[in-house]
C-alpha cells in the first residue's frame, strides 16, 4: 500500500497540474470500489474548479470551488495518472478544461473515491480517528509519547497504528526504527523520552528523504507522470534480509539484516545496533 511519501508525491503532482482548472467531463465506469462511490459523484465534479489539495495520512483531498472535496485513497494497488492513455482497470477518467486527462486505476478495487463538504473533511469517517501528522510541527516527543503510553505491543506495530501517527506503513516504520536504533520487537511503552525523541527525528528524516526521492516504487506505485520513485534504492533494512548492515561493515558480531514476521507483516532490522 502506498504510504505517506508516495501519497504526498501523488498529491503534489496533481496540484502542480490541476490547481485552478475547471473539470470539463467525468467518466466513472464502476462504483464498486472498497466502498461504493456516491451515485452523484460525476455530476458534482463536472463544471467545478479545482482550488486546492490537502493530504491527511494516506488520504488526498481535492478541494473544489463549490465547497466540496473529493477524497481519494489509493488502497493496495491504486494509482493516479496524468495525460496517459487509458488502461485496464481505469475506473475514473476526469478531463480538464485544457484537455488534461486524469485517470484513477485500481485493479484490486481496495481504493476509495468519496465526496465530503470541505469544511467537514476532518469529520469524515475515514479521517476522524487518525493520529497526528508526523511532518507537522506539533509532532514531537511529547506527542508521540502520549500515543505510545501504556502500549504493550511492539513498537513496530504501534507505528503502524494510524491512530498513533498518521501515514506510516511497513516500509517507513522499518527504516525509521533502524535510524533510531530501536528494535521492532521492543514494547512501545518501554521507550524512554530520549529514545522517543530519536524516533521522532528518524520518522521525520526518513519521510522527508523519501518524499524528496519521489517515494518508493514497489509493485504498482508510480508518480502521476508515470515516473518511478527511487527511495527503494537507498533502503537501509527493508527487504534486505541476509544482506550486510551498512552500519556494521565487516563486523563478525553482526549477522546482517534479519527478517521476522510481526502480526503478518515483515520486519527487517540489525540485531546488533537496534535494541
Amino acid at each position: 500500500m502506498p504510504e505517506l511519501p508516495e501519497v504526498e508525491t501523488v498529491m503534489r503532482g496533481l496540484a502542480a497540474r490541476l490547481t485552478g482548472l475547471r473539470i470539463a467531463a467525468v467518466r466513472l465506469t464502476r462504483c464498486d470500489l472498497r466502498w461504493r462511490v456516491p451515485g452523484h459523484f460525476a455530476s458534482v465534479l463536472k463544471g467545478a474548479r479545482v482550488v486546492g489539495f490537502r493530504r491527511r495520512g494516506k488520504y488526498i483531498f481535492i478541494r473544489l470551488d463549490i465547497g466540496v472535496s473529493v477524497l481519494v485513497h489509493l488502497g493496495m494497488s491504486g494509482r493516479v495518472t496524468i495525460d496517459q492513455n487509458a488502461v485496464c482497470h481505469q475506473h475514473l477518467t476526469v478531463t480538464m478544461e485544457d484537455g488534461c486527462c486524469v485517470g484513477f486505476i485500481d485493479p484490486r478495487r481496495f481504493g476509495t473515491l468519496d465526496l465530503v463538504e470541505s469544511r467537514y473533511e476532518d469529520s469524515h469517517r475515514l479521517i476522524a480517528g487518525l493520529g497526528p501528522e508526523p511532518l507537522e510541527s506539533g509532532f514531537d516527543q511529547v506527542c508521540l509519547a502520549r500515543g505510545l503510553a501504556g502500549k504493550a505491543r511492539p513498537i513496530k506495530l504501534a507505528l503502524l497504528d494510524q491512530a498513533v501517527v498518521a501515514g506510516i506503513g511497513n516500509i517507513y516504520a522499518n527504516e525509521a526504527l533502524f535510524r533510531a536504533r530501536i528494535s521492532p520487537r521492543r514494547p512501545a511503552r518501554t521507550l524512554d523520552m530520549p529514545g522517543i525523541a530519536r524516533l521522532v527525528f528518524a520518522i521525520r528524516g526518513v519521510l522527508t528523504d523519501a518524499i524528496a526521492a519521489g517515494g518508493s516504487s514497489l509493485r504498482d506505485y508510480v508518480r502521476p507522470s508515470g515516473e518511478l520513485g527511487y527511495f527503494q534504492r537507498v533502503w537501509s533494512v527493508y527487504d534486505r534480509a541476509g544482506q550486510p548492515c551498512d552500519r556494521c561493515p565487516g563486523l563478525q558480531s553482526c549477522p546482517g539484516i534479519v527478517r521476522i514476521v510481526q502480526s503478518g507483516r515483515a520486519s527487517y532490522f540489525c540485531p546488533r545496533t537496534q535494541n
